[in-house]
């Protein structure tokens, strides 16, 4: 990898979905994305939520997420 000039990046949002909690969310988000996506550098959460039940208790997790790619 060569650090330094003429490197440009893109961020998209996307929103990673788990019902085993926060961290699972993410690198479900992170591993889809890397599918599409070539040059995948980082990640930024955004924002974090998730669903209630009724029976009070999380039943799933939503990760809101900026991932970066380099552009060719």
């Amino acid at each position: 990898m060569t650090y330094g000039k003429g490197r440009i990046y893109k961020k998209v949002e996307i929103v990673g979905l788990s019902t085993a909690g926060i961290e699972d969310a993410i690198q479900q988000a992170v591993t889809k994305a890397q599918q599409s996506l070539e040059k995948l550098s980082w990640f930024e959460v955004q924002d974090v939520r998730g669903h209630i039940g009724d029976d009070g208790k999380v039943d799933e997790y939503q990760v809101v997420l900026k991932v970066a790619f380099e552009l060719k």
